[in-house]
């Protein structure tokens, strides 16, 4: 029996654009939400295109005490953790919205900010294994990130002439087909390593792919 969709939003602590920029690009984007979670310096971020989190999670090292003291004088619920931790923020804020029944979360502020080795801790989240039976997509104004996880089939629609990237996530992928993509694949894999994956082009509003084991990153541009 399917379980029914409960949308949850975290914001992370990297840069977040405008929501007027966000539902040109993706719109729809932010329908039938339950809950708003913020991973530290993420509530201001949240505050800032009109979302109000139900939580905050996070060591709060980003995050003014005074703002955080208000937060919760507000009635946001306020999970702390440890500095010292091996989980990041955002990491703490999906293992959470999964705790609360999350079946699809929508993350912003995932990939901008000063460092990219937050940016790219954020991406490989899409691979953590409590995600696995939940659809977990990262955006901002240009970009959509999601992973499919074989056996799976995965509609990808969106305007004709637009970028999909497929690059393998944590190992090769196998058995890859894809539907309305310039630059097919037939039944074969793509590689750790090689950028063969990268800038297709949709051809069909209606594209597709499939593959057969491993996983894939799937890198949508607005």
């Amino acid at each position: 029996v399917d379980r029914p969709t409960r949308h949850l939003i975290v914001v992370a602590d990297g840069d977040v654009p405008d929501r007027g920029a966000l539902d040109l690009a993706w719109p729809g984007w932010a329908l039938d939400v339950a809950e708003v979670i913020a991973a530290d310096g993420g509530l201001a971020r949240a505050r800032a295109i009109g979302l109000e989190p139900t939580l905050l999670v996070g060591d709060l090292d980003s995050l003014p005490a005074a703002a955080a003291a208000r937060a919760e004088a507000d009635g946001v619920e306020v999970h702390r953790a440890p500095v010292d931790k091996d989980e990041s923020d955002t990491e703490l804020a999906l293992l959470e919205a999964v705790r609360r029944g999350a079946t699809r979360i929508t993350v912003l502020g995932a990939f901008g900010g000063p460092r990219l080795d937050h940016a790219l801790a954020n991406v490989w989240l899409l691979g953590h294994p409590a995600l696995d039976a939940v659809d977990v997509q990262l955006l901002d104004a240009t970009t959509r990130a999601s992973v499919i996880r074989g056996p799976a089939t995965r509609a990808l629609p969106g305007p004709v002439g637009r970028t999909v990237s497929l690059l393998p996530l944590g190992g090769d992928a196998e058995g890859i087909t894809t539907a309305g993509l310039r630059y097919p694949l037939h039944d074969e894999p793509l590689r750790t390593g090689p950028a063969r994956g990268l800038s297709n082009v949709r051809t069909d509003a209606a594209a597709s792919v499939a593959l057969r084991g491993g996983r894939l990153l799937v890198l949508e541009s607005a």
